[in-house]
């Protein structure tokens, strides 16, 4: 496998990159060969067109989520009859 190396990448353009690799839970270099092949027409179409199309709960969205459900997981003794 050949290896490139890219000189001068703006900070924002860095930061998305960092961003969506976390988002996707893929390594940089996993996440930028995807999205070359993608921008070249030879992408796989696999699990990550997926989540960018669905997105991903932050650790904070599922703390305040599971919050709002904690009524949902008592059983009152009610329910039984």
């Amino acid at each position: 496998m050949k290896s490139i190396t890219i000189h001068n990448l703006d900070e924002p353009l860095d930061a998305l990159l960092r961003k969506r690799a976390r988002q996707q839970g893929t390594s940089l270099n996993k996440t930028i060969k995807i999205l070359l092949a993608d921008a070249l027409g030879i992408g796989s179409g696999k699990r990550q067109d997926f989540l960018d199309l669905c997105g991903i709960w932050s650790p904070e969205e599922v703390v305040e989520f599971e919050k709002t459900q904690g009524d949902f997981e008592e059983i009152h003794p009610e329910d039984w009859a």
